[in-house]
């Protein structure tokens, strides 16, 4: 593993972390460098590291609250999984949106959004000219399930690693306990949907869980889950898992 905890003790919505910061986990990279994660809502969740911005999947009104980003830092990076309106937002794109933005998304969204951005498709690799977010790698996202296969086809949606400074982090998109988890390797953090019909049982949830092994889980998009049930079926495997308000 790349990377310490320095902090992470803070809920989004009840404590607030470094700095008196609202929903933000803290952790340092072996080099140093401070990447600090904050919980948005549901699949949406941005990252700073150094001075630099890193938006996935952000969403304004399609899920609840709203969310106005033109108050927050422009994006360096925007991240964008599948072309789900819970995923895809092109006024959130808009609104983060700065000269020199990279957006980076799937064939499908690229169309939906009048050909802009960086097409990665499963198994494509994406080296950065950014010193500290140095590498991104596509992975497969689908259902497998006989009665969710109309939800996330294979070959279409993006998981996501990304690589700050050696830290890899493992951003899974909407998917189920797939058998390409089992060759993603050496994840610091991890983010596993776990929300029903579209995605993952609490079950599931914890099997991708022990196939990736990441040093801190943050389960997400889980909307009505009962998402303790994964904290109780991950204890004693030495994996952090962590709670925060992505329904």
């Amino acid at each position: 593993m790349a990377m310490m905890i320095v902090s992470g003790m803070c809920s989004c919505t009840a404590q607030n972390g470094e700095n008196g910061e609202p929903g933000c986990d803290v952790f340092k990279t072996q080099s140093g460098t401070t990447v600090k994660m904050y919980c948005i809502k549901h699949g949406s969740l941005r990252m700073q590291v150094g001075d630099k911005w890193i938006y996935v999947d952000p969403v304004t009104t399609a899920v609840k609250p709203e969310t106005d980003y033109s108050t927050l830092p422009k994006a360096d990076y925007i991240l964008v999984t599948h072309e789900h309106f819970d995923h895809l937002d092109s006024v959130a794109i808009n609104q983060l949106s700065k000269k020199g933005t990279m957006l980076i998304t799937n064939a499908r969204c690229h169309e939906m959004l009048g050909g802009q951005g960086v097409v990665m498709k499963n198994g494509d690799h994406l080296e950065l000219p950014d010193e500290l977010f140095t590498h991104v790698e596509a992975v497969p996202a689908y259902n497998n399930s006989p009665e969710k296969l109309q939800f996330h086809p294979k070959g279409r949606d993006n998981g996501f690693v990304l690589t700050i400074e050696g830290m890899r982090i493992y951003i899974a998109g909407d998917t189920e306990d797939i058998p390409e988890m089992a060759e993603i390797k050496d994840i610091d953090v991890a983010f596993l949907p776990c929300n029903l019909p579209y995605t993952m049982t609490p079950e599931q949830c914890s099997h991708a869980a022990m196939m990736i092994k990441p040093a801190v889980l943050f389960p997400y998009h889980y909307g009505q889950t009962d998402i303790q049930q994964v904290v109780k079926l991950l204890e004693g495997s030495g994996i952090d898992v962590r709670i925060r308000d992505y329904q």
